[in-house]
């Protein structure tokens, strides 16, 4: 809930919103229990199954609070990306149940083989062909981001929070330049991996010094497409 009172306070400053809506955007970099999620790379072999063995980086991290009766936008049927290319894996979601999520507080609703469409359903049709995401506190779906889903709404008196993250092929431009964000002092202290998921690799050049550099310090490194 830290983020998400961190993020509050932007949302209420830039006016978005008068209160916050119950998310967070963008929750990397302070030290706490996301960076070391990131830096475990639990999932890191399906991940890279899901870009044919490729390099992968991080498009966004949004905690979420769930909060009862609450409707904002992820109660609206949505994707997670807008370029949709036919057969090709651009990017995938990542669901971490941080509370059980149940049907009463609700628990994500996605349309199965939707990822193969490239027009949104109807809500008619969404509402009723949808499955729920249901699972224990800890449990972690991947899902293509071309799939069609929402979240449910939340009828009973408790918070279901989750943190939802989205991977992409290292070419995408991510939802945040985590890599200039964090500075290249705290990129410096990271693992190769976790270098790039934050995209450190792929770092676009902004100046003819930068870009004239040999290709171990390349900003923009081989192989990311």
């Amino acid at each position: 809930m830290k983020w998400i009172d961190i993020c509050t306070h932007y949302q209420i400053r830039y006016g978005i919103n008068d209160g916050g809506d119950g998310t967070a955007h963008q929750a990397v970099g302070r030290g706490d229990s996301i960076d070391r999620f990131l830096d475990s790379h639990l999932f890191h072999e399906p991940l890279s199954l899901f870009f044919d063995g490729g390099p992968y980086a991080l498009n966004a991290c949004t905690p979420v609070g769930g909060f009862p009766d609450a409707a904002i936008y992820v109660h609206r049927v949505h994707r997670d990306v807008g370029t949709f290319i036919p057969g090709y894996p651009l990017r995938i979601n990542m669901l971490v149940m941080l509370d059980d999520f149940t049907e009463d507080n609700g628990a994500t609703h996605v349309l199965l083989g939707s990822h193969r469409y490239e027009e949104k359903p109807d809500d008619e049709t969404f509402d009723r062909e949808s499955e729920q995401l249901l699972g224990r506190a800890g449990t972690v779906v991947l899902f293509n981001s071309y799939v069609w889903h929402r979240a449910g709404r939340n009828t009973t008196g408790e918070n279901r929070v989750a943190l939802t993250l989205s991977f992409g092929r290292p070419f995408l431009k991510p939802q945040l330049d985590y890599a200039r964000m964090l500075g290249e002092e705290y990129g410096q202290g990271l693992s190769p991996l976790t270098r790039q998921v934050l995209g450190y690799n792929c770092r676009v050049p902004t100046s003819h010094a930068e870009w004239y550099r040999l290709p171990p310090e390349r900003l923009y490194q081989s192989g990311q497409g």
